[in-house]
């Protein structure tokens, strides 16, 4: 069973990726599910939320980005 993350933790979770990529967590969110910039604060104050569909493409997107890093600084 998969366990459903809230907001807050998905929050946290952008936050920690931008912070390695050296991005804006907004600019995660644009190249990742195409959300407008205004998308990052609705979500951090609580006035908006994502669908289960666009967090499952915002990891993705999150996934592939570290992994190219990872790549990047190994070489």
């Amino acid at each position: 069973m998969q366990i459903i993350p809230t907001t807050e933790a998905l929050v946290s979770e952008v936050e920690a990726c931008a912070a390695r990529l050296d991005v804006a967590p907004q600019k995660i969110l644009r190249d990742g599910i195409g959300a407008g910039w205004g998308a990052w604060d609705a979500w951090k104050s609580g006035k908006s939320s994502p669908t289960l569909r666009v967090v499952d493409r915002l990891r993705a997107h999150m996934a592939i980005a570290m992994a190219e890093k990872t790549e990047r600084d190994a070489a």
